[in-house]
């Protein structure tokens, strides 16, 4: 009997046991992206956006965002565990010889999903890889898909960078303040905190500026050592 092919290597089919492919890993580092409660295990509509953004699915001629946020609701869909419809199992055996018209079927709707998981997430790519790269057959398409995920990461895209301008530059360079404002940093630019906000009462007796400051007790312990 012939062997059964296996799956490529750079497939996700084909990943060893234990071991996720680079689809996946992908997958998972932009479902765990901003949210420090992510398993990885499923992917929230703005990281699944984002993941579009970054990847350059999102061309804005064949795949366009309207696209993507149509795809993820469509891949997403009501879940029913089994915690919800077991019990109402011999209630709805009774009522299916009931002929009151009442029913408890209410308690088995689903309870509507936010996130997608790897699974459907590669039916989600399935279907934009078709818009996204036409003219190649499904399976080229979708290869040329994964392609463009693979080994990627979350940009950073929205963040703020710092700015060397001469303006700005200026404006925090301490030296250069005047008034009150330099009175709070000392000569190295350090912050003299409260020192640097408030005017602080000099109770230890020495003139203001006076350079042998806090020297007095030192003399006085000094000279009675000599009597």
């Amino acid at each position: 009997m012939a062997d059964k092919p296996s799956k490529p290597a750079n497939s996700p089919e084909g990943a060893v046991a234990g071991e996720l492919s680079a689809l996946e890993e992908a997958f998972r580092k932009f479902a765990v992206h901003g949210d420090t409660r992510a398993t990885g295990k499923e992917m929230h509509g703005k990281n699944w956006s984002k993941l579009c953004k970054d990847c350059q699915i999102i061309d804005g001629k064949n795949v366009t965002t309207t696209d993507v946020d149509i795809v993820f609701s469509k891949i997403k869909c009501y879940t029913v565990s089994p915690s919800h419809w077991l019990p109402c199992l011999p209630v709805l055996i009774c009522e299916s010889h009931s002929t009151d018209g009442q029913s408890s079927y209410g308690n088995l709707r689903g309870k509507s999903v936010r996130t997608i998981t790897f699974e459907q997430f590669k039916e989600a790519l399935q279907e934009l890889s078709k818009k996204r790269f036409k003219g190649k057959s499904d399976e080229e398409a979708l290869q040329e898909m994964y392609k463009l995920i693979e080994g990627k990461g979350p940009g950073l895209t929205g963040v703020t960078k710092t700015v060397a301008s001469p303006t700005v530059s200026r404006l925090t360079d301490t030296s250069k303040f005047t008034g009150s404002h330099k009175e709070r940093f000392d000569a190295s630019g350090k912050g003299k905190g409260r020192a640097g906000r408030e005017d602080l009462v000099d109770n230890s007796g020495y003139v203001s500026g006076y350079k042998h400051a806090g020297t007095y007790d030192h003399k006085v312990q000094g000279n009675k050592s000599y009597i």
